[in-house]
């Protein structure tokens, strides 16, 4: 017989949000499914049960249940996060082919090139923010320009797509603080996503083109530009954050990349393996379901704590050390599954290029003390001063 395991770990909390890992330990210690009193969901924190439930959308939806909240759910209708089956994969088809990894090496030289010119700007001054200075301004500049959106506005971005984030929590004061965020997206996305507005050939354009084709429908392509504009980022802004941080403190990391460039790619998965940008997603389940030695009843909801999973001591050999070298293969920092992040690709190509370009004029990094932006779902700094020794 199954015995359900209870907690009082809020996973929500200004504390666990700032300092996750312990609590996630925690977790993995009690059960495969641990029920949370804090926001009546079941929390999924081992590698081998986090990586089933992703695998599973047939049992564990995503339909009506991203959000820990389920009065927040109905607020993405129709957006391809929030779908299953034929639906996310017709939604999801639209963009499938500029996200390809065919289409993603055209844009490589250019991206590398920007890259390099960014960085010698950022570094033309003796200290700089890693966050607020780099890590925020490239992607959000990579990305408008594929979306096809004008500059202005551009500003509001990161705003809008953290307040999105939020409501993929429970009904806490960051949640309630962001629940404007919608018609606020909607409202500039009609404004400035007008197909007569948007760059000719660019993503937005393409959405468009399925609306007209029938694809899709009007609301299910406003949904889909707000997804590829506000949701395309976060990833990469905040594992490029971290990334500064680990290398500060860890310059025999930073030693041994810069000796040989092709762990480039493969220190960007172990960043994300070791401070996942994504911490939680939520599913809900469609049917009683067996998780590793749990059984969770239909009709409830499963938190997935990707930034747990990626710690397991299960699974990884010395999860906590920083290592570039190690074999990352089965990181579950972009999901896993059919819902595993369209734009991990670009994600990839962004990192390694900005990486790259950093390598070729920084010996060291000097790291002030980042300070933690707290979200309901996604890990990143908020802060951090860097002086770095150059080549």
């Amino acid at each position: 017989m199954t015995t359900i395991v209870n907690s009082d770990i809020d996973i929500f909390s200004d504390p666990v949000l700032a300092q996750p890992y312990e609590a996630y330990r925690e977790l993995r210690g009690a059960a495969s499914a641990v029920y949370l009193t804090s926001c009546d969901a079941y929390a999924v924190s081992r590698y081998d049960d986090v990586h089933h439930v992703l695998a599973n959308d047939e049992v564990f939806s995503s339909r009506a249940s991203i959000s820990v909240n389920p009065g927040f759910n109905r607020l993405y209708e129709g957006a391809v996060i929030a779908s299953d089956g034929e639906d996310h994969s017709r939604l999801r088809s639209v963009l499938s082919g500029r996200l390809a990894p065919r289409a993603l090496r055209g844009l490589s030289a250019d991206l590398t090139a920007q890259a390099d010119d960014f960085i010698a700007q950022v570094l033309a001054r003796p200290r700089f923010d890693a966050v607020t200075d780099l890590a925020k301004v490239f992607p959000v500049t990579v990305v408008a320009d594929l979306v096809g959106v004008p500059i202005a506005g551009r500003e509001n971005f990161l705003d809008r797509a953290d307040r999105n984030f939020n409501l993929f929590g429970p009904d806490n004061a960051r949640a309630r603080a962001s629940l404007g965020v919608h018609d606020e997206s909607f409202a500039y996305v009609q404004m400035i996503g007008r197909p007569e507005a948007l760059t000719p050939g660019s993503f937005g354009s393409t959405i468009h083109e399925a609306i007209v084709q029938g694809t899709v429908t009007e609301a299910e392509g406003w949904r889909l530009l707000i997804t590829y504009l506000f949701a395309g980022m976060d990833t990469t802004i905040n594992a490029i954050g971290h990334a500064l941080w680990l290398f500060a403190e860890h310059p025999e990391q930073w030693d041994a990349l810069r000796a040989d460039r092709s762990l480039i790619p493969n220190a960007f998965e172990e960043v994300l393996r070791l401070e996942s940008p994504v911490q939680v997603f939520t599913r809900g389940v469609v049917s009683d379901a067996q998780i590793g030695d749990s059984v969770v009843p239909a009709g409830s909801r499963v938190v997935t704590l990707f930034g747990s999973a990626n710690r397991d001591e299960r699974y990884w050999e010395k999860p906590t050390r920083f290592d570039i070298t190690r074999n990352t293969s089965g990181h579950l920092g972009f999901g896993y599954g059919r819902h595993g992040c369209a734009g991990q690709g670009l994600a990839r190509l962004e990192a390694v290029a900005l990486l790259s370009a950093l390598a070729e004029r920084v010996v060291r990094f000097h790291a002030g003390e980042p300070v933690q932006h707290l979200n309901n779902a996604v890990r990143g700094l908020a802060h951090l001063p860097i002086e770095v020794e150059y080549a």
